[in-house]
């Protein structure tokens, strides 16, 4: 008769080297404490710790199996002795009665509590706890001492020297329990294998050894139902020479140093039926390297070099359950990759940097139950991969930078049980619908994700089966009470270690509304407002109820500064939590306003408050502010975009500056930023404005120009010059100059001529003097002559002399001149056209 069991077991604690002057209860104490001691039994086991089996449980770690070996051998005893603990020496009894710490007096009561102790060693664990036994010490001691006659020898052959030869517990693949005779060469440093080994030996554990090859000491083990030669020297499977070992059900190779695997390697092995070959540096798998081994069910081929993943390996594995090839260099996966597996219900995809999944990636595995993506490189949910996988009941995507959880990610996984999204390191919300039709979902994991700092009100909908809502150790500062009445066999919640803010959104769980119990209550603590700080959360119903209260932004949702390439595009998720819940917008670093229903081609704001900027140019770079209003108020957050290293403000992009200055003109010139590129700034229309409090003017600029002249200007007066222009995408730009004419004396125009005009100048005026000394006196003769009628024949003759004609036009021209000038001054209403490679002028 055969009792059904968890799953494997291997290994014993008891067995220590014939011949010691210990006793066999002593040696057996010995190596249980150092089994507790161990770094195997407080260390777990990284591949193990992520493959889950059925009903949600891990199959058992191998530091599990020394303690399911004392319960499989206290079992035999059980059956043997009556329920008054007859067979037990004194010092038994003395544990029995002293130490049983509420285990129970009687073989079959200890019994229970030792399958008790199985199944906490096996349940599933997280992936950071450490697993300590002491608590079950007194039950192991007694354990051993009920140990008291060491188990019959092996019949046939001696024992090898320092072996251990005896009838051992042992589980099938099938986790069905047996007895098997067991020789125990571990932690021998053994080069060899002993050679005279019995022919009746079912189990030969070699582990932690030197051995390198074979020659021939396995040929006689026709018996032989597992191998361990884990730990040891092997470069190949081939030195291990195993032929004709119909019977062999397990081996393990794993921590060799095997470099590949040819084809048809192990061929002969036609019953096998697990294959532990991992932690190897394996890089190359030939096509038919599993060709035979048509009845294996789990194969272990995680970490070793592999860099690529043939569906070829699979077809001569139709049989496989359980597969674990994580921890391998692969460039990626491939669609169709496991389709032979049509049976497998586990797969482990842990460690393998795994950027993508594509969507055909699992066709064929229509018996999938349990996917591990643990620590990879996802960013967000492989939602069209996961869909090809009708049964999956666990999924694990633990330790990703998945950015956040979205309506549909986990579409028509309609049996789903248990979801584990911890230790994500960029996860920053759970969005509306975000889990949505998970009937069968019963467990959600969500903690130690140091930026989830939003839940929405809505996230969850449809999932009538959920019970534990794990919500731990992140950065939430609030739960909408709504979140937790949707689900309706919801029993449990862990909510502690988060920065809660203690006011109208979270109040409802300081009363009974609810019939939910909160996990770890003192440790959900308060960290605003400031009155309230290190209070606990219940403490907050002795305060006066509140209705409203202020938006409050998660910090952690978008980046405070933000590189980017030129030409990308980028998300900003604003979220904020309030009561009534905030409506939210973003103000770019021009000014404008965007919302939900802005129509644009530079931007779009989803209706959760996610501002999307598609193709970003340099002039894009700059302060976006979100902000998050409600009839209570408003919150703000700014995040600073820079563009290929260069963050812009509104001046920055272009800046005018004075080239020249006169009394009655000024020059100026304006310039574009460096940065920017001149193909990515092209301005539709530009305009220069002049102003000061008497007198303004605007006028448009050509496109091309970047030179103007500024006329008719009064001296010694201060004006703000402006330039203002509109990009191709309707941005505008302003860049804007303060700058005073120069005073208008006349020694100043003077001295800032060429020396030879002002020598000129001074010559014109002697001239002018000398011009009108001498009209002065003809006018004066003129008059005496006519009222004295004098002759005045002499003095005629004499200043006709001076040709009045070379005289008089030179002024008359130059008055005319000016006269010109000004009338056409006064008719030009705006700038006539001028080379407009120099400058342009404005009156």
């Amino acid at each position: 008769m055969t009792d059904k069991l968890d799953d494997t077991g291997r290994d014993s604690v008891c067995g220590l080297p014939h011949g010691s002057d210990y006793s066999l209860q002593q040696r057996c104490a010995q190596r249980i404490q150092l089994f507790i001691e161990s770094p195997q039994v407080k260390k777990v086991n990284t591949n193990s710790q992520h493959e889950i089996g059925e009903n949600g449980c891990r199959p058992p770690l191998r530091r599990c199996d020394p303690a399911r070996n004392l319960l499989a051998r206290f079992e035999l005893k059980v059956r043997k002795w009556p329920d008054d603990l007859s067979g037990l020496s004194a010092h038994n009894s003395y544990l029995a009665a002293h130490h049983t710490d509420g285990l129970g007096a009687s073989p079959h009561s200890l019994l229970r509590n030792a399958a008790s102790l199985l199944n906490f060693c096996e349940r599933r664990q997280p992936a950071n706890m450490v697993l300590s036994l002491q608590p079950w010490l007194p039950l192991l001691w007694l354990c051993a001492g009920l140990l008291l006659s060491s188990a019959p020898p092996l019949l046939g052959k001696e024992c090898p020297r320092l072996c251990v030869c005896e009838i051992r517990p042992w589980f099938t693949p099938q986790s069905t329990y047996k007895e098997a005779t067991t020789v125990d060469c571990n932690d021998l440093r053994l080069k060899h294998i002993p050679s005279n080994l019995s022919t009746d030996t079912q189990v030969l554990l070699l582990q932690s050894n030197a051995i390198s090859h074979t020659r021939g000491e396995l040929d006689a083990l026709f018996n032989l139902t597992e191998l361990d030669l884990s730990q040891n020297n092997f470069s190949n499977v081939e030195a291990v020479r195993l032929t004709d070992m119909n019977h062999l059900t397990t081996l393990h190779l794993e921590e060799n140093h095997i470099t590949q695997l040819r084809e048809n390697c192990l061929g002969n092995l036609s019953n096998l039926q697990e294959l532990y070959i991992n932690h190897n540096e394996i890089s190359s798998i030939s096509p038919r390297a599993f060709g035979g081994l048509r009845n294996l069910l789990r194969l272990h081929l995680n970490s070793n070099k592999l860099q690529v993943i043939d569906n070829r390996w699979f077809e001569e594995t139709p049989n496989l359950e359980i597969l674990m090839i994580g921890e391998n260099p692969v460039i990626g996966l491939l669609d169709m990759n496991f389709k032979p597996l049509g049976r497998l219900r586990s797969l482990v995809l842990a460690g393998m940097d795994l950027t993508d999944v594509p969507a055909n990636a699992f066709v064929g595995l229509d018996n999938l139950e349990s996917i591990s993506f643990y620590d990879n490189k996802l960013q967000r949910i492989p939602q069209l991969a996961l869909e090809k996988v009708p049964n999956l009941k666990f999924l694990d995507l633990n330790k990703n930078p998945v950015h956040k959880i979205q309506e549909g990610d986990f579409r028509n996984m309609f049996h789903l049980k248990e979801l584990g999204i911890n230790n994500m390191m960029e996860l920053v919300s759970i969005d509306r619908f975000a889990l949505d039709n998970l009937p069968e979902l019963t467990k959600l994991e969500a903690t130690n994700n140091p930026k989830l700092s939003y839940v929405h009100k809505l996230a969850f909908r449809d999932m009538p089966a959920l019970e534990s809502l794990m919500l731990n150790n992140n950065a939430l500062t609030a739960l909408y009470q709504h979140t937790v009445e949707v689900l309706p066999n919801l029993r449990e919640i862990s909510l502690h270690s988060n920065p809660l803010r203690c006011d109208c959104v979270i109040q409802w769980m300081s009363s009974n509304r609810t019939t939910v119990r909160f996990m770890e209550p003192t440790a959900m603590l308060c960290t605003s407002p400031s009155e309230l700080r290190g209070k606990m959360v219940r403490e907050m119903r002795k305060l006066e109820p509140l209705e409203q209260c202020l938006p409050l932004i998660s910090h952690d949702t978008f980046p405070s500064h933000l590189d980017l390439e030129l030409g990308a595009s980028v998300s900003l998720d604003c979220r904020a939590m309030a009561e009534p819940e905030p409506d939210i917008y973003w103000v770019t670093p021009l000014g404008a306003k965007i919302t939900a229903d802005t129509v644009s081609e530079r931007y779009h704001l989803s209706s959760e408050g996610t501002l999307r900027l598609f193709h970003v140019q340099v002039e894009d770079s700059g302060h976006y502010t979100c902000v998050a209003q409600n009839t209570e108020g408003a919150d703000t957050r700014v995040a600073s975009v820079r563009v290929n290293g260069t963050l812009l403000d509104n001046a920055q992009v272009m800046k005018i500056y004075v080239k020249q200055t006169e009394s009655h003109s000024i020059l100026v010139s304006w310039k574009v930023n460096s940065n920017v590129m001149s193909s990515n700034l092209k301005w539709a229309s530009a305009t220069m404005k002049i102003d000061n409090p008497h007198i303004t003017y605007t006028a448009r600029v050509p496109v091309d120009v970047h030179e103007y002249n500024l006329t008719h200007l009064q001296p010694s007066t201060e004006y703000e010059v402006c330039l203002t222009v509109a990009n191709v995408h309707l941005q505008t730009h302003k860049s804007c100059v303060n700058v005073t004419t120069r005073g208008a004396t006349f020694s100043l125009d003077l001295s800032a001529q060429h020396p030879s005009v002002a020598v000129l100048a001074v010559m014109a005026t002697m001239l002018a003097f000398l011009s009108l000394a001498t009209v002065g006196v003809y006018v004066a003769r003129r008059w005496k002559r006519k009222n004295y009628h004098h002759s005045l024949k002499k003095y005629m003759l004499k200043t006709s002399s001076i040709p009045l004609n070379e005289l008089y036009p030179p002024l008359i021209n130059l008055w005319e001149a000016d006269g010109e000038k000004d009338k056409d001054g006064g008719a030009e209403g705006k700038p006539s056209p001028v080379d407009t490679t120099r400058s342009y002028y404005m009156w």
